[in-house]
């Protein structure tokens, strides 16, 4: 299993948020360039880039996201957030990502996730974003009333980089992980899991391993020093 620094973007910065909420903010690096050449000292070479002010609609760190990505040859970039147009999946491919990530109109929208996968098999990769079991739209702000088994079931046939199933109810909040629920995914789903949400120690990194996942993102623990993010680096990078 690999280890995947989260560069979140919002107003130009990289950032951090407790719980999924806009209104709390725990960690800032105002150039999100600064925090991935940290990752990159340390031995990191993949990275989970999400636009948070266009998964809200609220704007677009596009410019923020080109320079990430074409910063270094050779690193693996999955790139979100407000990706709700055929075009904009291409545009992001294009520009130098791995895989692209799809949330909101994947999960409402099963007619357009299959025509975009077909068109760029194994390089779109589902947010599956869950509160306690529901999957949650629209930047985290919006109930589908869809249980996750029930999307993954409706997923399964699709040519996909991989399911990025983040526990919102643990995001941000240094609390460990809801491993029943990533060990349900990663047993039910053929996809490649990418676990994010509560990563807080090397143990919560090797369960998710023993439970199949094939990534996982990591945020609040490695900007705020609880993760030594070298040991990381050393035990869970390819």
């Amino acid at each position: 299993m690999i280890a995947i620094p989260a560069i979140d973007l919002r107003e130009g910065a990289c950032v951090q948020l407790v719980g999924g909420s806009y209104d709390a903010e725990r960690v800032r690096v105002n150039d999100p360039l600064d925090a991935l050449k940290q990752w990159l000292a340390l031995g990191f070479r993949t990275f989970h880039v999400v636009d948070l002010d266009a998964a809200l609609g609220k704007g677009s760190n596009a410019d923020v996201v080109a320079r990430l990505v074409s910063h270094a040859p050779g690193l693996t970039f999955t790139v979100g957030g407000g990706v709700r147009e055929a075009s904009r999946v291409e545009a992001v491919l294009a520009g130098g990502a791995s895989s692209v990530v799809v949330g909101t109109r994947a999960i409402e929208d099963l007619a357009w996730l299959t025509e975009v996968a077909e068109r760029f098999p194994g390089r779109v990769v589902v947010a599956a974003d869950v509160k306690g079991r529901e999957v949650v739209t629209r930047g985290w702000t919006s109930g589908s009333a869809r249980d996750i088994r029930d999307v993954l079931s409706a997923l399964e046939p699709l040519p996909l980089g991989g399911m990025l199933v983040t526990a919102v109810h643990k995001e941000g909040q240094l609390g460990g992980v809801d491993l029943p629920l990533m060990e349900e995914v990663a047993r039910s789903s053929r996809h490649r899991l990418y676990a994010s949400g509560g990563v807080t120690t090397l143990e919560d990194l090797r369960s998710l391993a023993k439970v199949g996942a094939y990534g996982a993102v990591v945020g609040m623990a490695l900007y705020t020093g609880r993760l030594d993010a070298r040991a990381v680096a050393r035990e869970f990078t390819q």
